[in-house]
Formats: structure tokens, C-alpha cells, sequence
């Protein structure tokens, strides 16, 4: 299959909102069935000099682009903490497992890794979202940390893992 990953665009707004509100994605992320569109716009439109995200994209059968998946990392702006980066991805249902969110993780840690020579990249993931746990660690992250009942999801809260990266 063929996508490209580039840099986010005010265009993908629209694209990025039906992902955050699509069953199958929303559930492990803090988006919901009724996400405004207003929200991706403003995300996107607010992204701060210390904040990188890429969009992973294929051509439909129209030839127009489709945002299927989505990956940020966010650098403290603390001067002591410089050396520390927090990314967050979604991808759309249908193209889960097939390499699409692996391929947005590593353009994130080229650029944690060797442009910005970040020695720590952390994230959290629930605890039950085993595909995203897996990929994680084939990554090098590791759980530190367990956070009980942290979200709110189908009505029960749930935990999430907190998981880092450190890089000597």
C-alpha cells in the first residue's frame, strides 16, 4: 500500500477530525463520536514552535488525498527539560497493522534522535491497547509506570501505561 508521511497541514483538518471521532479510534485516544471539526482545525492552527506533527496520507480512487493516521511529538519548552520530547499518534481504523503507524513513530524518533538529539521521548497508552504496547516496546520503550483511572472511556475509567524511551 502507498502513503506518503509529510508535515500536518491546515488542509488535513477535516481528515484528522474523522479519525479522532471514528469507533475503533476514539476509544484509545481522548477523542469521542461527537468531536467538532472546530477542534482539528484549532489544534492544527495552534501548534507552537515546540510542536511537530506529521500526517501519513494515500491517494483515494479519485486521486484525492486521505489523512490515515497522525503522529505528534511536543518538546518541553522548560530549558531543563530540552532534552525530553511527548508524542501521541492515531491511525484510522482501516489501516491499522499494516505499518502505517510504525512508519509515523519513526519519522517522530529520526527527528527526537537526529535533529533535536533528544535523550528521553515518552507517551502513555491504556493498558488493554496491546497493538499499540507492542509496537511501543519493538521501539524501545519500556512501562514505567502504571496511572489508575486516568480516563474516562464507555462509560468506565480506565488506566494507561506510562511508557519511555531513553536514549544514553
Amino acid at each position: 500500500m502507498d502513503y506518503t508521511i509529510r508535515p500536518i497541514e491546515p488542509r488535513d483538518a477535516r481528515g484528522l477530525n474523522e479519525i479522532r471521532r471514528m469507533p475503533g479510534v476514539f476509544e484509545n485516544i481522548l477523542g469521542h463520536p461527537a468531536e467538532p471539526l472546530k477542534r482539528s482545525e484549532e489544534h492544527i492552527a495552534n501548534l507552537g514552535p515546540n510542536d511537530f506533527q506529521f500526517v501519513a496520507v494515500t491517494s483515494t480512487g479519485t486521486g484525492e488525498e486521505l489523512v490515515i493516521g497522525s503522529a505528534g511529538l511536543s518538546l518541553s519548552a522548560s530549558p531543563r527539560m530540552r532534552h525530553v520530547g511527548n508524542v501521541g499518534i492515531m491511525v484510522h481504523r482501516d489501516y491499522q497493522n499494516i505499518g502505517v503507524g510504525r512508519a509515523l513513530m519513526n519519522a517522530l524518533l529520526d527527528l527526537a534522535d537526529n535533529w533535536f538529539k533528544l535523550v528521553r521521548v515518552e507517551l502513555t497508552v491504556y493498558e488493554d491497547n496491546e497493538r499499540a504496547i507492542h509496537l511501543y516496546e519493538s521501539l524501545g520503550f519500556e512501562r514505567e509506570g502504571l496511572r489508575r483511572k486516568t480516563a474516562v472511556r464507555n462509560g468506565e475509567y480506565v488506566n494507561e501505561w506510562m511508557m519511555g524511551r531513553v536514549r544514553e
